[in-house]
């Protein structure tokens, strides 16, 4: 999630477990743990590709964050240790602070390798977008009212309010997305459509209106359900390049690391002599901001290599001024809203 989120997250739950004893001071260490797990951006992993895959990796373990909240709770006692509760309940609230941030990013659709330095596949529940408002407001307001009137008893059931309707939401969110599976099933189902993997995910500030994308070789179909809607998703069929683009990748350690962390929900377009690697799974339909150039071709013998040092593909900046086109989408499944109306209108190359 955003680093609001994380904040205000972590706020809440430090203001709740320690607040009785620290006051206000117990909201600003918690705002500063609940933000720690993403410490590991400034870290240089070396490309594009290592950057973005190693990103959420063993600062967002639960092994490693349960060492540190021992480590962190163990120096507090030593340094500055309070009389008044146990030791227990400083590592427990240290402990929450930290986990819960890399909980609540596994949530979302971008990959958290929860079981770090295991090398299962990062998860990637993908029920809420990375920012949801409807999240966020009530941690928001129950730490500025926090703020404003200190944590006695009425402080405190502000903060056990909001991390309840915060953590009920988020729940909620479950839901839309068997939702948004089962209607992807049944259209699959309706078109006679084999596929080997699908995705849903939320489309941006709201859990109302889904994407929905399944990989069937070298295409992939995608479309729009939502939970106002009264029919199945419409299904558009789109080229996927993977064969195409296969030889020029062998031997590419990126592209391995890329299908291994994305489960293979990638793209493939040859453009400007160079294959570009696109994230269907982060984004929206239109505007994919991962995306890679892993080789070039050579004109006119048509021979590849491989990219050493893998940069981000610039990506058009979006045109978040007609967001709103997905909103009226979501309230009115009359409203009809094609991929090539997405594409347009948040700012990607158009679709082949």
């Amino acid at each position: 999630m955003d680093s609001i989120s994380q904040a205000v997250l972590g706020a809440s739950i430090g203001g709740a477990m320690l607040g009785r004893w620290h006051g206000r001071k117990a909201l600003l260490i918690g705002a500063a743990l609940g933000t720690l797990p993403d410490m590991d951006v400034v870290l240089d992993f070396g490309d594009a590709v290592a950057d973005m895959t190693y990103h959420r990796g063993f600062s967002h373990s639960l092994f490693f964050l349960t060492g540190l909240s021992l480590m962190f709770a163990w120096f507090v006692r030593r340094w500055r240790p309070h009389p008044d509760y146990s030791a227990m309940r400083l590592w427990l609230s240290i402990w929450l602070i930290l986990v819960t941030h890399v909980l609540l990013d596994a949530f979302t659709s971008y990959g958290t390798q929860l079981f770090w330095p295991l090398t299962s596949a990062p998860v990637a529940i993908s029920s809420i977008f990375i920012i949801d408002p409807l999240y966020t407001l009530p941690l928001l307001i129950a730490v500025i009212v926090a703020l404003s009137i200190g944590l006695g008893r009425t402080g405190l059931r502000w903060q056990l309010a909001a991390l309840t309707i915060s953590t009920l939401y988020l729940l909620s969110s479950l839901a839309g997305k068997q939702m948004a599976d089962y209607r992807l099933d049944q259209a699959l189902a309706r078109g006679e459509i084999e596929t080997t993997r699908r995705f849903s995910s939320p489309t941006p500030f709201n859990t109302l209106l889904w994407r929905v994308v399944a990989v069937d070789g070298d295409d992939y179909y995608e479309g729009l359900t939502g939970w106002l809607d009264s029919d199945l998703p419409e299904l558009e069929k789109l080229p996927r390049g993977y064969s195409h683009a296969a030889p020029a990748l062998e031997g590419s350690v990126q592209h391995q690391r890329l299908r291994w962390f994305t489960r293979d929900i990638l793209r493939y377009d040859l453009i400007e002599g160079q294959w570009v690697v696109t994230d269907l799974r982060l984004g929206m339909s239109g505007y994919h901001p991962f995306r890679f150039a892993l080789a070039t071709i050579t004109e006119p013998q048509g021979k590849s290599e491989l990219i050493q040092e893998v940069e981000q593909w610039p990506t058009p900046r979006a045109d978040f001024s007609r967001i709103e086109n997905l909103f009226r989408r979501a309230v009115d499944s009359s409203y009809r809203l094609s991929l090539r109306d997405l594409a347009s209108t948040l700012g990607d190359p158009p679709l082949r």
